[in-house]
């Protein structure tokens, strides 16, 4: 992120603005919708303001002489559309006095951007593209327009007004927020968004217990909740909307190694991090550990999220939490992800079962070359079953001679999938006598094991079929 969002109160002093045509008209109905006061300098002489609100024409000053020589005392910021050469020296002068400038699609001179704007009274969207592409930012912002209530603005002015008197009678932040997010997500939320503002000040003028509507019982205690969340193999939009519901709900958020950076993005921004997991060869804190931080933010009146890379129930220890919660008397929920597995078939094109070919699936995990050993490979020998094999770089070798000396085919297609559905994602596919070294193809994991012949209708096993076949052809033509 190069360019922070900020919000300008206009009001507090004058935009300098310089330039002419369209383009500075443009800018000035902007200027005016947020209530700035404006010191223009028409470049061209040209002072027309047909079309603006009269109310806003008020407060524009229309400014004489060289723009070159203008009192920056006092301005907000300087603007420079259609200003030519003029602008960039007017720019260096205010970057030189620290004044904000902004010389339109010009970079180079401006130490600020304009975003797309989505405006609904108090409520303000602003999304930028960091300057390189206006037209996906305005994309961006017409799909938040059609998200967004149309009176959602009304509904932040509707807290606005009553938060002092609220916050005055509940003291405790937690409680605080909680009560706020029931009114927002709430039937009196629902009120406002229907425009029937009077309605939703009685009801909530008519709530006597204001910490019991917060979901605090009488003593005043806040419930604490834990959610396991599945982050999936990486990529953020495989996040379901309920996950990014928690994430955004959390007060502490307890995170595996395998998490990608871009899941924890989702999180929100004032919620505690805390990582608790490990890489295989690594230390980490242990399970019961992490079973006693979990209750112990549960109990402190805390939601709690517990993040874990793929799906929580696929080897992800996500029972065991399950049971120390439930044996503490904590309350949880569970919202599943994308397993790596799938994450994988999918980015790939590998599809786990086919008709006639693949009618089984079976999982299984191998962190090391000891957990490979204590797999009975007799019950994987059948040709119409897809293995799926979690964390398996180290224990390949294990594994392809159990499956070997048990009586899969050394023909069998294999293939090593890594970091799946992340921009770094990695493919090496060929033949199960030759896992050991499919595996050395790859740059690090995690990494997921499909064998079976689903993988031969797999992307890069027919990329590497047509390669040869290309090969082959040109060894001919020789």
């Amino acid at each position: 992120m190069r360019f922070l969002p900020v919000f300008l109160d206009l009001q507090t002093g004058p935009i300098l603005l310089i330039g002419q045509g369209e383009f500075v008209r443009a800018k000035l109905r902007l200027l005016l919708a947020a209530g700035a006061r404006i010191r223009w300098y028409a470049t061209d002489g040209n002072r027309g303001t047909s079309g603006l609100d009269a109310g806003g024409v008020a407060r524009i000053e229309h400014a004489d002489g060289d723009p070159l020589t203008a009192d920056l005392t006092g301005v907000i910021a300087v603007l420079c559309a259609g200003a030519g050469e003029v602008g960039h020296a007017v720019a260096a002068r205010a970057r030189a006095a620290g004044v904000p400038v902004n010389v339109m699609d010009e970079l180079a001179h401006s130490t600020f951007i304009f975003p797309a704007i989505v405006d609904r009274g108090d409520v303000v969207v602003a999304v930028g593209t960091g300057g390189s592409s206006p037209v996906v930012a305005r994309r961006v912002r017409e799909k938040i327009e059609a998200i967004l209530p149309a009176r959602i603005g009304d509904l932040a002015g509707f807290i606005g007004r009553w938060r002092k008197p609220i916050n005055a009678k509940i003291s405790d932040g937690l409680l605080r927020r909680r009560f706020w997010e029931r009114i927002v997500d709430g039937p009196i939320g629902a009120l406002v968004l229907a425009g029937k503002g009077a309605e939703a000040a009685k009801a909530l003028t008519d709530i006597n217990d204001l910490s019991g509507y917060a979901g605090a019982p009488e003593t005043g205690v806040v419930e604490g909740h834990v959610t396991l969340v599945g982050a999936g193999p990486g990529d953020p939009d495989l996040l379901t909307i309920k996950a990014l519901r928690a994430l955004q709900d959390a007060d502490v958020v307890f995170y595996d190694e395998l998490v990608s950076p871009e899941v924890l993005d989702r999180i929100r921004r004032d919620a505690s991090r805390v990582p608790v997991g490990r890489r295989v060869g690594k230390p980490g804190i242990g399970q019961n550990a992490i079973h006693k931080l979990l209750i112990e933010a549960a109990k402190a009146g805390q939601r709690v999220v517990r993040l874990k890379g793929g799906d929580p129930f696929v080897f992800g220890r996500g029972g065991e939490e399950i049971e120390a919660l439930r044996g503490a008397g904590v309350a949880y929920s569970v919202i599943p992800g994308i397993t790596a597995g799938l994450g994988a078939a999918a980015m790939f094109e590998t599809p786990l079962t086919y008709r006639g070919e693949a009618l089984r699936i079976t999982f299984l995990t191998a962190h090391k070359e000891k957990d490979a050993d204590q797999v009975d490979w007799s019950t994987l020998t059948d040709e119409k079953m897809t293995v799926v094999v979690y964390m398996g770089m180290t224990a390949a070798p294990a594994i392809r001679s159990g499956l070997l000396a048990a009586g899969r085919s050394p023909q069998t297609p294999v293939g090593v999938f890594a970091r799946v559905t992340r921009s770094d994602a990695q493919a090496a596919v060929g033949l199960l006598d030759n896992l050991s070294a499919l595996v050395e193809q790859i740059d690090g994991g995690p990494a997921i094991l499909i064998i079976g012949d689903v993988v031969a209708h797999s992307a890069p096993w027919q990329a590497v079929q047509i390669n040869k076949l290309a090969s082959d052809l040109l060894v001919a033509a020789e």
